[in-house]
């Protein structure tokens, strides 16, 4: 008999995938669709929820004509996205406004104003910024008449997008999330592991229309077989980047990933209890399984991959982003170059949304060489950012106090997403933290995160990863002292992109 197969599927911010994969991560088949992006504003950003449906159903469907037959499905997806839609015909009432989008950031400031901002990270463990989901529902109550009063009677429903999706697999007869989804809403308390009554009423969202929060992992759903042809159960359910962090087997407290893409993503483990951050991260749920909840501290960097890409289509030093490394190469150091990609301000620890890029140190003597080794640098740098403010609150530091009990530092940083395939990034890394980076040896651990939720839930495989994940380990080169002296000149480069009245 052969072993159980796993579809996962991947509903990301600009794509749909679909993956069939082995117990060790082999991919039998897969398929991938992309779907337009709309900006309605600047600021703005929002996706047809009926275009994210049919290129998730078409790549699903690509995959499964392979010939391969799964045993179980597992969902991830874009994180934060609202999506509400008609109860009774499914079909969606607005657009669905994506996490990227800014335009809630008046409901912000006006919560904010209102002093409420120590309440929402107590309960929540997230900060109010637009990035999350519960203003973006404010905002749409606020400026669609009758649509909260439709909510209220409970004939639309509102969820993040697996909610959608897994409305629309089951035929419209599960309307759930799970709780690393719904820690990601600005509604859902930390402690009781449910959806809050008064950050509900805080932010105008009736409970009537909020999606059943369930386990990460188990009998979740069943698809109807109209829509995929069969009946498969659905067995594991998260965010992209809480099932990265489990598809990377980070499984103990201080065991980290990071994803490096268009911006970074690193997760920590911190076990059974949430650390509260008093360095501005974000406490959220890993997964929930059994009933036992994981907890993860997050920190969000905004520009990462995307500053090798400025690079090249902003100053043509080349054209295809591979080429990075080897230009960085052609120079043994950045030659006193420090460049800080703040293209969008600066995300954690920092949540700067005034700073600004800055290229300091150019000399006479500077090359392209030069700026593309700074450029990975930076990555590097913003990651030893959150992993500093990371280790500050697993020790109980931070100016808001909160102490806690003590636990371990990082001691190994596990790497993916497309820019962790730059050996010299990864080494920089390692140099600058001072601990072992390793490369994972999954192309897709995101939705090989999902699928191993997936096989977990339906009883096909065991909770550790396979042995074999590990592509290479970079260990660190240089000394502390030499760590730090280089950090510490990135330190005074970010004070300088800051504003002048600063």
């Amino acid at each position: 008999m052969s072993d159980p197969l796993v579809l996962a599927l991947d509903q990301g911010t600009t794509s749909s995938r679909a993956l069939l994969f082995a117990a060790d991560g082999t991919v039998k088949a897969q398929a991938q669709r992309e779907f337009p992006q709309l900006f309605p504003a600047p600021g703005e950003v929002e996706h047809d929820p009926e275009a994210i449906w049919e290129s998730q159903l078409a790549t699903a469907k690509e995959a499964l004509a392979a010939g391969f037959k799964p045993a179980a499905l597992g969902l991830t997806n874009q994180r934060e996205t609202v999506v509400l839609w008609d109860r009774h015909t499914g079909r969606p009432v607005t657009n669905a406004i994506v996490w990227q989008s800014r335009v809630s950031a008046p409901v912000c400031e006006r919560l904010k104003g209102e002093g409420l901002e120590p309440l929402f990270r107590e309960r929540t463990g997230l900060l109010l910024d637009p990035y999350f989901t519960g203003t973006k529902l404010t905002h749409l109550f606020e400026t669609h008449d009758g649509l909260r009063a439709r909510c209220e009677r409970g004939d639309v429903l509102a969820g993040t997008v697996d909610s959608f999706l897994l409305w629309r697999l089951t035929g419209g007869r599960r309307h759930v999330t799970d709780a690393s989804n719904a820690s990601r809403t600005l509604m859902f308390n930390l402690n009781s592991g449910d959806w809050d009554e008064e950050l509900c009423g805080l932010l105008n969202v009736p409970r009537t229309c909020l999606p059943e929060i369930v386990d990460s992992a188990g009998r979740l759903a069943e698809t109807d077989p109209t829509v995929l042809g069969e009946r498969l159960p659905v067995c594991g359910l998260a965010g992209d980047q809480q099932a990265a962090t489990f598809g990377q087997g980070c499984l103990t407290p201080g065991s980290a990933k990071n994803t490096y893409g268009t911006g970074c993503f690193l997760l920590m483990n911190t076990g059974a209890t949430p650390v509260p951050s008093a360095n501005r991260l974000v406490t959220t749920v890993g997964w929930r399984i059994g009933g036992r909840t994981t907890f993860c501290l997050e920190g969000a960097v905004l520009v990462a991959g995307a500053a090798v890409q400025w690079l090249r289509d902003g100053l043509g030093l080349f054209e295809n982003a591979a080429e990075v490394e080897a230009l960085a190469e052609t120079v043994p150091d950045c030659g006193g170059v420090t460049f800080v990609p703040a293209f969008v301000g600066l995300g954690a620890p920092y949540w700067r949304p005034d700073a600004r890029g800055t290229i300091a140190g150019i000399t006479r003597g500077t090359t392209r060489g030069h700026i593309a080794r700074a450029a990975l640098e930076a990555i590097a740098h913003r990651t030893r950012d959150v992993v500093e403010a990371m280790n500050a609150d697993l020790a109980g530091r931070g100016e808001e106090g909160g102490e806690h009990a003590a636990l371990p530092p990082l001691t190994r940083l596990n790497a993916d997403g497309g820019a962790s395939r730059n050996d010299l990034l990864m080494q920089t890394q390692a140099d600058l933290l001072g601990v072992p980076v390793r490369r994972t040896a999954v192309g897709e651990i995101t939705a090989f995160g999902a699928a191993r939720l997936a096989g977990l839930g339906a009883g096909l495989w065991p909770e550790e990863p396979p042995a074999a994940l590990c592509d290479r380990e970079f260990l660190p080169r240089i000394d502390s002292v030499e760590a730090d002296r280089r950090h510490a000149a990135w330190g005074r480069a970010v004070r300088g992109c800051l504003p002048a009245d600063v």
